[in-house]
């Protein structure tokens, strides 16, 4: 569940579309709900790190194959470290995970992020 500090408001909003690459040779994994598909492409501690530090955090299915994602992040307030705050400490984190290839998981069929304006909130 995301954070909810939003007292200040929401920040850095961003759209992702996750998509599987479909080159014809293998069947896409299709997902029957959204839980499916965050638990196919990310691992636990990625979800933990979005749940922990997005104040906004939706999320639909694009088909029965892809992801749509919506994310913002409120302020723990003033007098806050920007480096304590929640976007940095997603920013940090994330690139943490990545780093030790722990944001995503490894899949047959390969997918990727694309940046949308088309928010779901």
């Amino acid at each position: 569940m995301p954070n909810s500090d939003n007292t200040y408001g929401t920040y850095n909003k961003q759209t992702k579309i996750i998509a599987q690459n479909d080159d014809g040779s293998t069947a896409l994994t299709t997902f029957a709900n959204v839980n499916a598909a965050k638990t196919h492409f990310f691992t636990d501690d990625a979800l933990t790190v979005m749940d922990e530090c997005c104040t906004v955090l939706e999320w639909a299915l694009v088909g029965n194959t892809g992801l749509k994602t919506t994310f913002a992040f409120g302020t723990k307030g003033s007098g806050t470290a920007e480096a304590d705050d929640w976007a940095s400490q997603y920013n940090t984190r994330k690139t943490a995970l990545v780093d030790a290839d722990g944001w995503v998981k490894d899949q047959p069929i390969k997918f990727n992020f694309t940046d949308s304006s088309d928010h779901l909130v």
